[in-house]
């Protein structure tokens, strides 16, 4: 028995130790060899690696002809989940303004960290050693996309040069055929007060030389001896001519008078500015707003207000005259003894009731 029982653990074969394994994200007891080559392994190795392959597939389609966009934080702040490093890293690469797509993911795949990580997540996995290439990129393909990226970022600011010189183009354009518009408008006008010129000039100076003519036979001493006028006198017929032409090129106006008040002026009068006035005192000085009794009546009525309006005396009349009588028989309020006592100390208060008279005993003579 003592030999059976010292054999018997012996016997036992020792548990296989238990493997957790990252990628299935569970404990396997049947050791790590098995699992690795187990179906259920090889099915999600396979699933992950074509989310993986997927993105780098695309990352490579921009090697040698890189694209840069604006950047916009809501699609270019992208993350992606590397599974041979185990982290996270960003998809896009992007600087200022400026955004070169994929940048990120090549950038993190040429890096010496992945590629010893892709080494490490193959021999950890058993995974296919053909497949491994497609994970990884090549400082060559990096130098290219490099050179690719400097083309497209130049080639994208002369896009942007040129949509610039597009606008001033527009603007400039506007702004001529404004300018245009705005001569169109105003040449007529020109021309019609050069030519209203040209005539009053025209008249004006033909009548100034009837005018002469006029005031030298006028100045020569007539039969009746009547007196000579000068032209200062008679005044210039050409003056005449320019004010009823400046009258009538503009709007006809009425006068309506001057409009003064009685003992006031204004500003334009010549009068002094209302606000250098001093201030008069009012001749009927008088209570401006309610007065204090009727400020606390109102503030009585709004605390009568807040009580319930259905309450006990809510619609008494407390300007009605009473008499000494309103007093119910039963009595009336009282502070201390019996209630039936207060009638009593009110009719002794009122004078109605007599004071009682103390009982003489009879003499007994």
């Amino acid at each position: 028995m003592a030999d059976g029982g010292a054999a018997g653990p012996a016997a036992v074969p020792m548990a296989t130790a238990l493997f957790r394994c990252p990628l299935c994200r569970r404990t396997a007891f049947s050791g790590r060899r098995s699992h690795l080559h187990s179906a259920g392994h090889q099915r999600r190795l396979r699933a992950v690696l074509a989310r993986l392959r997927e993105k780098v597939e695309a990352a490579r389609k921009t090697l040698r002809r890189a694209l840069v966009a604006p950047y916009d934080p809501a699609q270019h702040e992208e993350r992606f989940w590397c599974p041979c490093c185990g982290r996270e890293a960003r998809r896009h690469l992007s600087h200022g303004t400026l955004t070169a797509l994929h940048g990120g993911l090549l950038e993190h795949a040429a890096s010496p960290e992945h590629k010893k990580a892709v080494s490490t997540f193959w021999w950890e996995n058993k995974a296919n050693p053909n497949l491994k290439c497609q994970f990884l990129i090549s400082s060559e393909d990096y130098e290219l996309f490099k050179a690719s990226l400097t083309k497209a970022l130049d080639a994208y600011e002369a896009s942007k040069d040129e949509v610039i010189q597009q606008v001033a183009a527009q603007i400039r354009k506007v702004e001529q055929s404004r300018q245009e518009m705005v001569r169109a408008v105003l040449e007529p006008q020109t021309e019609t007060e050069l030519c209203k010129g040209v005539a009053v000039v025209k008249t004006c100076t033909r009548t100034q030389s009837d005018f002469s003519f006029a005031v030298e036979d006028s100045a020569q001493p007539g039969p009746s001896g009547s007196a000579t006028f000068t032209r200062e006198q008679l005044g210039s017929p050409c003056s005449t001519m320019l004010e009823l032409d400046w009258q009538e090129a503009r709007q006809p106006l009425t006068f309506i008078g001057h409009q003064e008040s009685e003992g006031k002026g204004n500003v334009y009068t010549g009068a002094k500015p209302p606000w250098l006035l001093e201030e008069e005192e009012e001749k009927n000085p008088g209570q401006i707003g309610p007065s204090y009794e009727e400020f606390l009546k109102e503030k009585e009525k709004q605390k009568l207000k807040k009580l319930p309006p259905n309450r006990v005396g809510a619609n008494f009349d407390h300007t009605s005259q009473t008499g000494e009588g309103w007093l119910p028989s039963f009595g009336r309020v009282w502070n201390h003894g019996r209630r039936w006592q207060s009638r009593h100390q009110f009719k002794a208060e009122a004078g109605q009731k007599k004071p009682k008279m103390k009982r003489q005993l009879p003499d007994e003579s």
